[in-house]
């Protein structure tokens, strides 16, 4: 995202209270505003159609079908995405943008493949065990998929540097939404949980047509190579189980409460629990201005400083290199210490308000007394995050996994022994994982700030890698240049 840097500091260079606001509020709309549009577009359904009169059962099934949703779309996606990101990385840099639209179809493909292999058995169950409606199944399983599309081509938005079309094509998604599901419920008398689903689908849909077009009209040529981007598949696994790690870590203490007592079965199909899902997400909420400031504190900082870094590897002199690397690694520094000062007032703020404020709407009991602990573990949760991207910067693939790993393992093993705690504590799991994994990111770090030299400098290859007969190992025939050197000189 380094075409963001170049508008924030244009922003922040004015160094005034409005320039301040106007940064803030870009990074907001590049980052997290998609979200909020989709949350606000729900809400306002829901008050205008009426939604808290549905019947109890209906309004939980709709409920659970955008929570599968918008969580099983981020796990199927996130497997692909990263290493096809790693490959449009190179091409760009490379110049071969004819190789784009290979590595899109490819792409598409698989996340659509493995995303019907796991949601259309889940949609015959649901029909067949559950009794639902054929075609409430069929929109839900509908909006799944042009969910996935819409994820997936969001990253190829982020390479064409028009990072505002993103949320632009989700205001245009969801205010389709919610005209529609106005006209399906009050003009052709559709019911309200079937006017908003549907209403959903078709909103997700024209987002993921107009990203697909965006990207077709701004990659026009096609050189077929699909072979190029499967080897990347198998040189760069360890993104394969980094991303699926990390999105699967932030879930997985959802998943464990979700066989507790506390858990509600929905037409024998969805699980859910309601007060521990509803404390996540206003934790998650809590906390994501993180990655906002994370990405100002990136393009607006330190991307200068590895740049610079990056440089003077090529061919500047060894006191220029040594220079350069204690700038870049002192700035990484300062951007991690001034994301947990700046964010901790925010979440103290935020907790603090949410506290006062929530039960008013009637957000209390079971659900505030779950909220404190996550709120805490989604600090460390996104700081860990921030540390990670940073390992992505120096290519360290093992530093990766091994820190998601930990996060999702530890996450998952203390969830589970959280079950038998007070409520309060329900949220220790998230805690103990996230400051495992970052830990374990920051020992990596430094590691890596030990050793940058040899990483840099040492792990190249004289010889291509390739599969045959090993190469021998003479160099020159002493006697063959000798009797070559006489015949010259006779």
């Amino acid at each position: 995202m380094a075409g963001i840097g170049v508008k924030l500091n244009s922003i922040f260079e004015k160094n005034s209270i409005a320039a301040n606001l106007v940064g803030f509020a870009y990074s907001t709309v590049v980052t997290v505003a998609p979200m909020f549009v989709v949350i606000l577009n729900i809400l306002l359904m829901g008050k205008v159609l009426g939604f808290n009169k549905v019947g109890y059962l209906n309004r939980e099934l709709f409920s659970c079908t955008i929570l599968y949703m918008f969580i099983f779309s981020l796990m199927t996606v996130s497997p692909f995405n990263a290493v096809l990101s790693k490959y449009m990385s190179d091409v760009i840099y490379e110049e071969r943008y004819q190789d784009i639209l290979p590595c899109y179809y490819l792409g598409l493909v698989l996340n659509l493949s493995l995303s019907c292999l796991l949601g259309i058995p889940f949609c015959l169950w649901e029909h067949f065990v559950g009794g639902v409606k054929i075609f409430y199944v069929f929109t839900g399983f509908c909006g799944y998929i042009s969910l996935v599309m819409a994820i997936y081509s969001m990253i190829y938005l982020s390479i064409c540097k028009d990072y505002e079309k993103i949320s632009l094509f989700f205001t245009i998604g969801m205010v389709e939404s919610f005209i529609l599901s106005l006209i399906l419920r009050f003009l052709f008398r559709w019911s309200i949980t079937e006017s908003m689903l549907f209403a959903m689908m078709t909103g997700v849909f024209l987002m993921a047509v107009l990203e697909f077009s965006f990207v077709k009209r701004y990659f026009k040529r096609n050189s077929n190579k699909y072979g190029k981007v499967l080897g990347y598949f198998k040189k760069y696994w360890q993104l394969i189980v980094t991303n699926f790690l990390y999105i699967a870590g932030m879930y997985v203490h959802n998943f464990v409460f979700w066989n507790t007592d506390m858990k509600m079965v929905v037409v024998d199909t969805f699980v859910c629990n309601q007060p521990y899902d509803m404390a996540s997400c206003l934790a998650m909420f809590t906390n994501i201005s993180a990655t906002i400031i994370f990405i100002a504190q990136i393009e607006m900082h330190f991307h200068e400083k590895y740049k610079a870094f990056s440089e003077s590897v090529i061919g500047a002199k060894k006191a220029d290199i040594e220079n350069d690397k204690r700038q870049m690694f002192r700035q990484m520094g300062s951007s991690l210490m001034s994301l947990a000062r700046i964010q901790f007032i925010i979440t103290v703020v935020v907790y603090l308000l949410c506290v006062v404020l929530l039960p008013l709407f009637g957000f209390s009991g079971l659900v505030m007394s779950i909220y404190p602990c996550l709120a805490a573990g989604y600090f460390i949760l996104f700081l860990m995050y921030s540390a990670i991207l940073f390992l992505y910067y120096f290519n360290d693939m093992s530093g990766m996994v091994l820190a998601t790993l930990s996060f999702f393992t530890v996450t998952l093993i203390v969830s589970i022994f959280a079950v038998r705690l007070d409520a309060i504590w329900y949220g220790i799991g998230v805690v103990a994982g996230s400051f495992t994994g970052w830990t374990v990111t920051y020992m990596r770090l430094r590691w890596i700030e030990r050793n940058i030299d040899r990483h840099v400098f040492c792990n190249g290859n004289l010889l291509k890698r390739k599969k045959g007969e090993q190469p021998s190992g003479k160099v020159f025939d002493r006697r063959s240049l000798r009797e070559k050197t006489a015949e010259e000189n006779s």
